[in-house]
């Protein structure tokens, strides 16, 4: 039911050409847009209702974010998800304040990132004696638009979870990034000499971040899984409308094949990703939910890589140009591979848990 009503509303509210209209605007979504889907409860869909939230657990965003990811739809609606279960992990209840400010539509990002990278402490910003913080993160997500941040810092060699408001930081803190899918947004965020509202110390905060990055590398293999099929819908159609001396192309097996493997690629990377989602929940995620978020985000990578490219060459000279909508998905393939780790880092990881006795 989740999934039909998000497919509906992004019918409804993100055709492709509205999608397109705010690929080069300063936020790359439409405010209206982002304000339904917050009166929808998807702000929330993830936390407890103690907080403000539906209360559904986090596995319920995995059909919102295929059916966004099927749009094309950009929002901070994945910063925000991801950045409440890391305040909630980390603080529980004793965040509600920041909780239900996320649930009524404020908008959230963890900022992460600094020299590192997703295998390395990602701890460059301190925290001093004074209460300030120093150092920078870079490429956070929907920076530009965030109303607080969740900075991952260091204290005295521990890390720490300092919560930050906008209004604490500079204007010209922000840096923007060009990334090259104009659907996403991302700053480098220099925090030095911030206070922040709020410090969350002790063992909690490293065991919600691990928690953290598994469900983000679910929820983006969601989205991209989601892309993936749409990608594939936009191949069929061309197949079925495009001939080529005298005959239809899609007629021809060299281009049939590919497309099948598309189609089996898409629907293995969705039996992952809703099998993570059935394993995954509010408590800490054991081996199981971890190994699943890790296979689904390996499988979702590697199909959207593979039908973003057989998508510009069965456009031919077309589908290398702005024009055609295949530039926006090999450009999606290549975002979602450096989001929450790609496949090489994941499979890594999986090695040992799965083959190490």
């Amino acid at each position: 039911m989740l999934l039909d009503v998000a497919r509906g509303f992004v019918r409804d509210q993100a055709p492709i050409d509205a999608v397109r209209a705010q690929l080069e605007t300063d936020t790359g979504f439409d405010a209206a847009t982002w304000q339904a889907m917050v009166e929808m409860g998807w702000g929330g869909i993830a936390l407890p209702d103690t907080v403000g939230g539906a209360g559904m657990g986090v596995g319920s965003a995995v059909p919102v974010f295929e059916a966004l990811g099927g749009g094309l739809l950009g929002t901070p609606l994945l910063s925000t998800t991801l950045a409440g279960q890391l305040i909630w992990r980390a603080a529980g209840e004793s965040a509600a304040e920041w909780l239900g400010r996320l649930c009524s539509g404020s908008v959230g990002t963890i900022a992460y990132l600094d020299h590192a990278d997703w295998g390395g402490a990602n701890l460059g910003v301190e925290l001093g004696a004074d209460g300030t913080l120093t150092g920078g993160k870079s490429f956070v997500a929907d920076a530009s638009v965030a109303d607080c941040f969740a900075v991952l810092a260091s204290e005295g060699g521990e890390p720490v979870l300092a919560l930050v408001e906008r209004n604490a930081i500079d204007d010209n803190a922000l840096t923007e990034n060009v990334l090259i899918d104009l659907t996403k947004r991302a700053a480098n965020v220099d925090f030095t000499g911030v206070t922040p509202a709020q410090v969350f110390r002790g063992d909690a905060v490293a065991a919600a971040l691990r928690d953290t990055l598994l469900l983000g590398a679910l929820l983006t293999a969601a989205e991209t899984t989601g892309a993936a099929g749409k990608c594939l819908n936009s191949i069929t159609e061309y197949l079925k409308t495009r001939k080529q001396f005298g005959k239809l192309i899609g007629s021809y097996q060299a281009l049939k094949h590919p497309t099948v493997d598309i189609y089996v690629g898409m629907e293995n990377a969705r039996s992952f990703v809703y099998h993570g989602a059935t394993v995954v929940g509010d408590e800490a995620l054991d081996q199981d939910a971890e190994v699943a978020c890790r296979m689904a985000k390996v499988a979702a990578d590697e199909v959207m890589v593979f039908a973003g490219d057989r998508s510009v060459q069965f456009h031919g000279g077309f589908g290398f140009t702005w024009e055609c909508d295949s530039t926006l998905f090999i450009r999606r393939a290549q975002w979602a591979q450096q989001m929450y780790g790609g496949a090489i880092h994941h499979r890594k990881r999986l090695a040992s848990l799965l083959l190490d006795s």
